[in-house]
């Protein structure tokens, strides 16, 4: 049987007289009218892009990669000693999330860190602790030692963080639009930047407000752990200062005892 057709909105007449509008049938009249579904609707944008589980594509050099799609990899000391981190560039992932954000991450010049900077730090601070602080003779008041040791932990905690944190690593954009609204096209990373995001060659990586490459944290400073590093560098001056004090101090009391 073919229904009649209606026009929303139009008057709707019977034997009865008039009886409403087309979108206002009775329910009398819609029984037997199969029921149409409506089709999903495409996902677009993030919705998409998190269903798909897509992880970011980092702005990383593309000299690194033509080495890695070519060779498989890049034949240096790194793939020895870092061959379960996912590598971007000279920067080293040990913990990510879903989308690939890093969450614990390495820089170049992670063996200058591991074995110069915090061996200095811990071996001065430990030495310090044991043949002066902990000597009785000394006479170092306890709140002293508290103080200080609580000072060097406190550095090494501020060290671990700006090495290990996420410098600021920025998502590689090709999209033209991104040019008109005043960034810039970078061709080490193939991507477009915008002001204050500089390429690291060290790192070989694009870093937002990037500042310089230190190899005493042996990572680039960027947007991501410059907080850190002032903290960083203001904690190692006061323990520096702390630990020259206290040296002074008890030479100063043996030579007056």
């Amino acid at each position: 049987m073919t229904l009649p057709q209606f026009e929303p909105g139009s008057i709707v007449e019977s034997d009865e007289g008039e009886i409403g509008r087309g979108e206002e049938l009775s329910e009398s009249m819609k029984e037997g009218v199969p029921e149409i579904e409506e089709a999903p609707r495409p996902e677009t944008g993030d919705s998409a892009a998190n269903g798909r589980g897509r992880k970011k594509q980092f702005a990383v050099s593309t000299r690194w990669e033509h080495q890695m799609s070519e060779r498989g990899g890049v034949g240096d000391m790194h793939q020895y000693f870092c061959c379960c981190a996912r590598r971007l560039g000279n920067m080293f992932v040990l913990l990510q999330s879903r989308d690939g954000t890093p969450l614990v991450i390495a820089g170049p010049c992670w063996p200058f860190c591991l074995g110069v900077t915090t061996p200095m730090i811990a071996g001065i601070s430990g030495l310090l602790t044991y043949f002066v602080l902990f000597n009785d003779k000394a006479e170092v008041p306890r709140i002293v030692t508290y103080i200080y040791l609580g000072a060097a932990g406190f550095v090494l905690l501020a060290l671990c963080c700006v090495s290990c944190r996420d410098p600021g690593l920025m998502e590689r954009v090709t999209d033209e639009e991104a040019g008109e609204g005043g960034w810039f096209w970078n061709e080490q990373v193939g991507s477009y930047r915008p002001p204050g995001a500089l390429y690291c060659r060290e790192c070989g990586v694009l870093i937002q407000d990037y500042d310089h490459l230190c190899p005493w944290t042996g990572t680039g400073i960027g947007k991501g752990n410059m907080v850190f590093f002032k903290i960083f560098v203001v904690g190692v001056n006061v323990l520096c200062y702390f630990t020259v004090g206290l040296v002074a101090y008890v030479l100063l009391d043996g030579l007056l005892a």
